[in-house]
């Protein structure tokens, strides 16, 4: 079971990519940030085309989460459960009985503003209700944009991307070690320890041709599916297409429990 995570920023501008994607790559299921549409406005029919069913909840210019598997999605969630949020950074479901967790965490900004305090607030709700999903799912994914990068491995200059900067910051970074601490294992660093292995790179200043890159966008899994995690990895490729996001996707590829 291959399972994705692709911040396109803007489906509407990336529909020719991921259609192209999905077709070379084929995900079993993929977690999509950034799609920057109302849901009337979804391309499910296109994608339904290619081989795959579609939940998602969007809005206007920003934001806009989906699943895209090509099993049935079930117990579909929007949102975090009791933390009232009119932006749409949330989805999960059930597929070919493992959970899947779809976020777009919130950038923050900058260090010291509303936007990171507010970012802190949202991680802390998503940590209580991720506790409560893992007594229900232990099978479960938790994929996205996390708009924080683990280490300094993570990051091409650990002198500026440090623990005063945003999506390096120390809160930050202890956000996330609190989510894993739930049971959770970065699926990338199961396989992989090298660093300068990115998953965004700024349109600016030829980032990627530089490779002056974070990686940002991760898969956890959790103890009951660690075992089967058997291959995991960043997919460069899209990046080098005309009119790319700025993002790469971020997969895992789980096998069948043993007997």
């Amino acid at each position: 079971m291959k399972i994705a995570s692709w911040n396109v920023n803007s489906l509407n501008v990336r529909l020719p990519h991921l259609q192209q994607w999905l077709g070379t790559f084929a995900p079993d299921v993929v977690g999509i940030q950034e799609t920057k549409l109302e849901d009337h406005k979804f391309p499910d029919a296109a994608l339904a085309a290619a081989g795959y069913r579609s939940v998602f909840c969007g809005q206007k210019t920003y934001n806009g989460v989906a699943i895209l598997s090509r099993s049935l999605a079930l117990d579909v969630q929007m949102g975090i459960p009791g933390f009232d949020d009119v932006q749409q950074r949330v989805i999960a479901a059930t597929v070919d009985g493992v959970r899947i967790v779809n976020l777009y965490v919130v950038n923050g900004q900058d260090v010291d503003t509303d936007k990171y305090a507010y970012k802190l607030r949202w991680l802390a709700a998503v940590h209580d209700w991720l506790a409560q999903e893992l007594q229900k799912y232990p099978q479960l994914v938790v994929l996205g944009d996390f708009n924080i990068a683990p280490d300094a491995r993570d990051v091409h200059d650990p002198s500026v991307w440090n623990e005063h900067h945003i999506l390096t910051s120390t809160a930050e970074r202890a956000a996330l070690e609190k989510l894993l601490a739930l049971g959770l294992h970065d699926a990338f660093r199961l396989h992989h320890d090298d660093a300068e292995q990115f998953s965004w790179w700024d349109y600016r200043q030829a980032g990627f041709r530089r490779n002056l890159g974070l990686r940002i966008d991760l898969t956890l899994v959790s103890d009951a599916l660690r075992a089967r995690a058997v291959e995991s990895g960043i997919d460069r490729e899209p990046r080098t297409w005309e009119r790319p996001s700025d993002h790469a996707p971020a997969w895992v590829r789980l096998v069948e429990a043993s007997a």
